[in-house]
């Protein structure tokens, strides 16, 4: 399902490649990039762009992930919709989450913080 791809400075881009990440397929989203981080990717950038849909389970699996990787490394989002992003603001995952506006920013900011 995920679709994942390494950086420099150990940072490991995934992509959920699914347009909408609910209680059908969080689950699998969770157990895959759960098993990227006990691989040891432990800075990671979510890239949303292709997901314009996300419900209390996708959010529950992105929460899941961060708890994770704890206090070992990073995990910002990138891309969202605007739907997506509406979503992370009621919820308050804005203040969980760091978020940036594209794949290229969120490299570039975990990459200088290295």
């Amino acid at each position: 399902m995920i679709h994942s791809t390494p950086h420099s400075h150990d940072i490991t881009v995934v992509r959920p490649g699914v347009e909408r990440l609910t209680a059908i397929n969080a689950k699998t989203f969770k157990e895959e990039v759960g098993a990227l981080v006990e691989a040891g990717a432990g800075r990671l950038v979510i890239d949303f762009k292709e997901t314009t849909f996300l419900d209390s389970s996708g959010l529950g699996a992105l929460t899941g992930v961060l708890k994770k990787i704890g206090h070992r490394g990073d995990l910002v989002v990138c891309g969202l919709s605007a739907e997506v992003e509406q979503l992370f603001r009621i919820c308050r995952m804005d203040r969980v989450f760091t978020v940036y506006r594209d794949e290229a920013s969120a490299i570039q900011a975990l990459s200088e913080k290295a």
